[in-house]
């Protein structure tokens, strides 16, 4: 197999052969399929407070897609030719991919069946990577850490690669969604996903009554203006990371009795919503494909912000 290695920060991603994985118990060998390229990834290649989460080398990519070639001992519910994508989350030795096991930054990865979620007819392997992170955490912070539900009026900040994500879905959930975006195309894409309304800043909602303000720009003074704006008891959920800080108003989440809360990644529950709402087509994430040779400089690409929704690398069959 081959891969994009890393091995630390400032430290560019490069090509690597390595041996086969082979199924260890409770374990899957995957066909990489697609591989979602996420900021993460250059945040570790730029900071280095990241460098303790990993273990290098490490083949990068924690947004998989590829179809099951070997399965292992103690496996059940998924077989040979399987079409899965990857939780990077919750598995039970701990182990995370392009973390701390090779992800699909490779040719070929591995995963525990409980991080595996079957890809329905219809949803691409691209669209199945992009489910993975962006899809999952953008559903729990908006679903199950916002709370939402049919009727309720829901502000979403930042029409990115999350924010498109979490606001197409809470109005296929049957929510009223306010978005808040100040790019005059950001702002065309989230009419065109279902917006009730759209302007350039949260605080231009503040006489709509929001029962829940996601902030998926995490911009600061972004969180800030969410808090100030959310109906009295409401909730905010930031996931957005943009900005290390916020400086936040006490006296008015205290008085209006606001709930704000942090929200990172989401479960195998997540995922299988995205994907279920993908098959129907009504869930279609802006995504730009790339070949596998490519991965190095769409890293690149992401770190000086060209990248319009979600860049996923897509390998042959």
């Amino acid at each position: 197999m081959k891969g994009w290695e890393f091995t630390g920060t400032n430290i560019p991603l490069k090509i690597v052969e390595k041996p086969d994985p082979v199924a260890k118990p409770g374990y899957v060998v995957i066909k990489s399929l697609a591989g979602g390229l996420c900021h993460s990834d250059v945040s570790a290649l730029e900071h280095e407070s990241w460098m303790p989460m990993f273990k290098v080398p490490v083949i990068m990519g924690h947004e998989c897609c590829g179809r099951i070639v070997e399965v292992g001992e103690g496996v059940e519910g998924y077989k040979v030719g399987d079409i899965v994508a990857v939780c990077p989350m919750n598995a039970k030795d701990g182990t995370t991919p392009g973390y701390t096991r090779d992800g699909c930054y490779g040719t070929m990865t591995t995963a525990p069946v409980e991080q595996l979620v079957k890809v329905p007819e219809g949803v691409t392997p691209a669209q199945a990577a992009a489910s993975t992170d962006a899809g999952m955490t953008s559903r729990h912070a908006i679903v199950v850490n916002g709370g939402i539900k049919p009727g309720m009026k829901v502000g979403v900040i930042g029409i990115g690669g999350l924010g498109q994500i979490g606001m197409r879905v809470a109005v296929l959930k049957g929510c009223d969604v306010y978005v808040a975006t100040r790019k005059p195309e950001a702002q065309e894409l989230a009419r065109s996903l279902g917006a009730k309304d759209v302007k350039a800043n949260i605080k231009e909602f503040a006489d709509v009554g929001l029962d829940v303000i996601v902030d998926y720009a995490g911009g600061g003074v972004t969180t800030a203006d969410a808090v100030e704006t959310v109906k009295y008891g409401g909730r905010v959920v930031i996931v957005g990371m943009a900005k290390d800080f916020a400086e936040i108003n006490t006296m008015a989440m205290i008085t209006k009795h606001v709930t704000l809360v942090g929200s990172i990644g989401g479960d195998v529950d997540d995922i299988a919503d995205c994907l279920a709402l993908m098959a129907t087509g009504q869930l279609k994430p802006n995504i730009e494909t790339i070949r596998f040779e490519q991965i190095g400089e769409g890293i690149e690409r992401l770190a000086r912000g060209e990248v319009k929704g979600r860049l996923v690398a897509v390998y042959d069959d």
